[in-house]
């Protein structure tokens, strides 16, 4: 049924299809790698690039916030961090002549993959109201643009600045130092949309919303749970962590929708063995139904306190505060519903509380998986009651593991890109820059989307990111964005965003991490720059770039900031925006000075690998909560109910994919070519609704509001997933997800439990 798309655009519904793998990486990881990075950078260039990846010296990966070891490989990188800094570093260039030849509305109907595919963007670029075309304009005239349209706003609340994971440390901290002084909080940023559940749980349980492991923590540990995360595919270089604890004797227990080939068995392309044979990760698959992660985690607490000795009294009794409550809520846990709720059996739990029991030292990893549902604070917070039980927060080997995406997502939100600041953060910027910053809640992700479709919002600045394809509702978000006076997105490359435009629209080239960058200082000269990254664990370390920049018109997002700041503040303004385009050093002096964990930062991220911040729980097993201890909590057990004739559906990435970037059309691990459209259904659910493999299907979400979001076109692939359960890869699939259908607490969309009925397409 394949649709003929735009010339160049490849088909993507008509894929090529055959059964899952079942390992990751090995030879073909490496054939990939290379393909791909010659194809973009040419062989003397991936050389030179790949070389420095994750490197002490060198830069961070723009992929995911996997921390590096001490001790680092020669190739200190996987296939889709390459793939990452392939498309960064390529040598393919979007200059003016390309927008000129392509009006706004032949981008938008052009694919994510195609528009990625076209290259590095080398200009400012500039959408008039009611023209059809980008074209060139001079930073100066971007700024104005920016400082008429914000000076035209009846208050600074109606302007929206997002952050993607990608902006430095450095970054960061000036961008909100920005918007703050301008005078809102709304700082929405890609958080909201993925870890901000692990945050709203873990703030309230122990003190501090990021996970309590380092890096050696996994090679100490006897167990890793690994629950509602694909390592091999999001974030491959755990794959080694895991091998490397394996080696040492921890057993892994796997919980997931979907069987996945890494966890299956990894074969270490660093070493002959690994490329031969590789390693089998699991002891044990649990394949849980979508959304049966809380009830879980509940039945095993219940069993845990039902087994004599197996809690740790003295870790309760002096660290812990609502032990009874919970306690109470635990021993209740019913069987029944559990096997319902999980799609589990009693075998299968049973096994899993052996492996518990064995284990003294005992992480939980997770992801997306459990983030992305109505109830997902309350799940987060029953793996919490399941690690305080068994005394495994503040012991080596042991904690609460959530894997963050982004390289520097973790780092945004430290640096104080969130829109519900601290009332401390704020009173230590007034103290240091002499402004009184607003204490008013700004907007999350869907609050802002709401803002704009309501004209509550009419400038919208996304620094980094591909807003309109990251977030729920496509159809309402879109709908939205062109409601504002003027969008501005700071990119490195074309993305979906840059064709769903305001009245007036303006793209912001930026440097990438990997290019090198001079700023002129006050004597003339220039001197080159570092910035600085926070990965998923916490640490803080340097990123160089070193290739040239892709185009002599492009600034650094530092400077961005910096440039703005002093053509929409002016001269009220005390910031000393010049000094710190200058020199980053200055920034992070008064980094120092207003976040607790970042004395002495210069001297600090100086040597080789950085530094780690502080963390109490896992430091010193104190925990900075309203009761001064680890709060145990009880909540209903939730999970997703089912309609019959319907399926539960998430949403995920292919193996060809980082976030919204597409860089193939393949799945190699789920044995897809060639295709995006898909949906992966069980074989026996498939005959139920009577869908023969390779049949088409339009995907239609049910909500309460009624309204019908439909998804056409999907070619229908039998595939090993929990019985009631299905998945389609994102940003295709965000049209189903209701803005309004969102997490309790976190406010984050709930995108891995969206109810689907399955129609036949009209062209079948």
């Amino acid at each position: 049924m394949a649709t003929k798309p735009p010339k160049g655009d490849p088909v993507q519904d008509a894929p090529q299809v055959a059964g899952p793998k079942h390992a990751a990486a090995g030879l073909p990881a490496v054939g990939h790698t290379l393909r791909i990075s010659q194809q973009q950078m040419g062989l003397k260039r991936t050389a030179l690039t790949l070389l420095r990846v994750n490197q002490k010296e060198g830069f961070d990966c723009p992929g995911c916030a996997w921390p590096e070891p001490d001790h680092r490989h020669t190739f200190e990188f996987c296939e889709n961090g390459a793939k990452a800094v392939a498309e960064e570093a390529t040598l393919r260039r979007v200059t003016p002549e390309f927008f000129a030849a392509h009006p706004v509305t032949d981008l938008a109907t052009r694919s994510g993959y195609w528009l990625g595919q076209q290259g590095r963007l080398t200009h400012p670029m500039y959408l008039p109201e009611g023209g059809t075309h980008y074209e060139p304009v001079t930073w100066e005239r971007a700024f104005d643009i920016v400082a008429e349209e914000i000076a035209a706003l009846g208050s600074p609340d109606e302007a929206v600045f997002y952050t993607s994971g990608r902006t430095s440390n450095e970054a960061a901290f000036l961008y909100q130092l920005f918007a703050r002084e301008l005078g809102t909080n709304n700082l929405p940023d890609c958080s909201n949309m993925c870890h901000e559940s692990s945050g709203s749980a873990l703030s309230e349980t122990i003190g501090i919303g990021k996970g309590s492991v380092l890096l050696e923590d996994l090679y100490k540990a006897d167990l890793i749970i690994v629950a509602g995360q694909n390592p091999g595919t999001n974030h491959p270089r755990m794959l080694s962590a895991l091998e490397k604890a394996k080696a040492g004797g921890a057993k892994i227990i796997s919980v997931n929708p979907l069987p996945e080939a890494g966890m299956e068995r990894f074969k270490n392309p660093q070493t002959a063995q690994g490329m031969l044979t590789g390693a089998a990760l699991n002891d044990l698959f649990l394949q849980i139904r979508i959304g049966g992660d809380q009830a879980l985690f509940r039945l095993l607490n219940k069993l845990i306190l039902d087994t004599e000795g197996a809690v740790d009294q003295a870790f309760v009794d002096e660290h812990t505060h609502g032990f009874e409550e919970f306690a109470a809520a635990a021993r209740a846990a019913d069987w029944d519903e559990t096997l319902t709720a999980t799609g589990l059996t009693r075998a299968e739990i049973e096994e899993a509380l052996s492996l518990v029991l064995a284990s003294r030292r005992t992480i939980v990893c997770w992801a997306m998986g459990l983030t992305q549902h109505k109830h997902s604070v309350p799940t987060i917070r029953e793996v919490v009651n399941f690690l305080l039980l068994r005394g495994n927060i503040g012991r080596p080997g042991a904690g609460v593991c959530p894997v963050r995406g982004h390289s520097n997502v973790q780092g945004d939100r430290t640096m104080g890109i969130f829109e519900r600041p601290a009332p401390a953060f704020l009173d230590a910027l007034e103290k240091e820059f002499g402004f009184a910053p607003p204490r008013e809640h700004g907007y999350d992700v869907v609050r802002a989307i709401e803002a704009l479709r309501d004209g509550k919002a009419k400038v919208f600045f996304a620094m980094g990111g591909n807003f309109v394809s990251a977030t729920p509702d496509t159809d309402v978000t879109e709908a939205a964005m062109r409601r504002a006076r003027l969008t501005v997105h700071v990119s490195t490359k074309l993305n979906r965003s840059h064709a769903v435009t305001g009245a007036r629209a303006l793209i912001l080239p930026t440097l990438g991490r990997t290019e090198r960058d001079l700023q002129v200082g006050p004597n003339g000269k220039s001197t080159e720059q570092f910035v600085t990254v926070e990965d998923s664990m916490g640490m803080v370390h340097a990123s160089r770039g070193r290739l040239e920049p892709a185009s002599t018109h492009l600034l650094s997002e530092p400077a961005i900031v910096a440039r703005l700041a002093r053509r929409v503040l002016g001269e009220a303004s005390r910031t000393p925006w010049e000094e710190f385009e200058k020199d980053y050093a200055t920034i992070r002096d008064r980094i120092a000075r207003v976040i607790p964990g970042f004395e002495d930062f210069n001297a600090r991220v100086a040597e080789p690998g950085g530094f780690t911040l502080p963390h109490a729980p896992r430091d010193e097993r104190r925990f900075p909560t309203a009761t001064g201890k680890a709060n145990f909590t009880a909540a209903p057990v939730e999970y997703p109910a089912l309609p019959e004739g319907r399926l539960l559906l998430q949403t995920l990435r292919s193996h060809d994919q980082y976030n919204t970037t597409i860089y193939g059309l393949d799945d190699r691990y789920r044995g897809i070519r060639n295709g995006r459209r898909v949906v992966l259904v069980n074989p026996e659910d498939a005959a139920a609704l009577k869908l023969a493999d390779g049949s088409y299907v339009d995907l239609v979400s049910e909500w309460k509001d009624g309204v019908e979001r439909r998804a056409p076109g999907f070619r229908v692939v039998h595939y090993p997933t929990a019985r009631g359960c299905a998945a389609a890869y994102y940003p295709e699939t965000n049209v189903l997800v209701p803005l309004d259908a969102t997490a309790d607490t976190s406010n984050t969309p709930a995108s891995k439990s969206v109810v689907v009925r399955l129609e036949q397409s009209a062209t079948d």
